[in-house]
């Protein structure tokens, strides 16, 4: 499927996925809260998450229904309440190409806000859902955590391993990419054996998109990204462009790049075009490139023991997309 074929497909998806949060946001007592809850939740965002819960319970035969759709909307919670929380941690200013909410609202109420959509999926995990779902989403939750301590430390020390960068993937995007498509499978009642399957997808798929995005950091249109181009690199994030040109440089381009990772942020604002030079001259972005395709190999490859359907075919579209996508 190309990128039209899918939109076609999935905005009906998606449109049912927004109707449902609206649905449930009607609840929310606090005017502020509710302000804050439309601005993180309606800003753009592909619902990629929920979207995944639902192709992988339906291509393991389950019909989907409200409760379905109320469970899926739950992973949409967490991705939300993760980049509420990123953004006051990473002190950003810009979400999609708009302010972002601690720009307009403060850090504690933000911080608050946050707390509610986690609080809310792992609500609606329980309720629509089941105990093995609501593990799922707390053992996807505590990876990401971990993964924000383990790269909080790799910021204060530098730390040029790949196997580093990848545990920080796996526990920032790879486990919110996978638990849902976990999640499908277990509301399906599929076998261990396709459990594993639609984890393994959704774990190489999240790894996939986090490269694509690293590189898009570097070599992106900001006006589509939403962040100035070599925003990573200024802020000193070790992302695998760099790893890769800083293992394939000589040494003495090696220590450059070192050097500037060490200086001072607007050192590194100033100079981030001798940053880009060097990871390009040294093969970096495309060594990057290289691993995100084989990573959605690894994904579609995952796909493998189901029966051709038309779920497989989107979701197998939705690997490939990710190779394509300018934001």
């Amino acid at each position: 499927m190309n990128r039209d074929e899918l939109l076609a497909h999935l905005g009906p998806e998606m449109a049912r996925i927004d109707a449902a949060m609206r649905d449930d946001l009607t609840t929310v007592a606090s005017p502020l809260l509710k302000e804050i809850l439309n601005h993180a939740l309606f800003n753009g965002g592909k619902r990629v998450r929920p979207l995944l819960m639902l192709l992988a319970a339906r291509l393991c035969g389950k019909e989907t229904d409200d409760g379905t759709y109320r469970l899926a909307m739950s992973f949409e919670y967490l991705h939300a309440a993760s980049l509420l929380h990123d953004d006051v941690i990473d002190h950003a200013e810009q979400r999609r190409g708009r302010a972002s909410a601690n720009t307009l609202w403060g850090n504690s109420t933000v911080i608050l806000a946050g707390d509610y959509l986690h609080t809310r999926a792992m609500t609606l995990a329980g309720t629509a859902g089941s105990p093995e779902i609501l593990a799922v989403i707390g053992a996807a939750t505590a990876a990401m955590v971990e993964a924000e301590f383990l790269q909080a430390k790799t910021v204060t020390n530098i730390d040029t391993s790949e196997e580093n960068y990848f545990a920080v993937l796996a526990g920032k995007t790879g486990a919110l990419i996978s638990s849902p498509c976990e999640a499908g499978a277990l509301a399906a009642g599929a076998a261990t054996d396709r459990r594993r399957a639609l984890r393994d997808y959704g774990r190489a798929l999240g790894l996939a998109f986090q490269v694509v995005d690293d590189l898009l950091d570097y070599l992106g249109d900001p006006t589509k990204t939403g962040k100035a181009v070599g925003n990573d690199f200024q802020e000193g994030k070790m992302t695998l462009p760099l790893l890769r040109a800083l293992n394939a440089a000589p040494a003495a381009d090696r220590a450059e790049l070192l050097d500037l990772l060490a200086a001072t942020p607007e050192r590194r604002r100033q100079e981030h075009q001798t940053a880009h030079a060097l990871i390009d001259r040294h093969g970096g972005f495309a060594a990057a490139r290289a691993k995100a395709e084989e990573l959605v190999e690894e994904a579609c490859a995952a796909l493998a023991p189901f029966p051709d359907c038309e779920a497989k075919a989107v979701l197998t579209g939705l690997a490939g997309y990710v190779l394509t996508r300018k934001h």
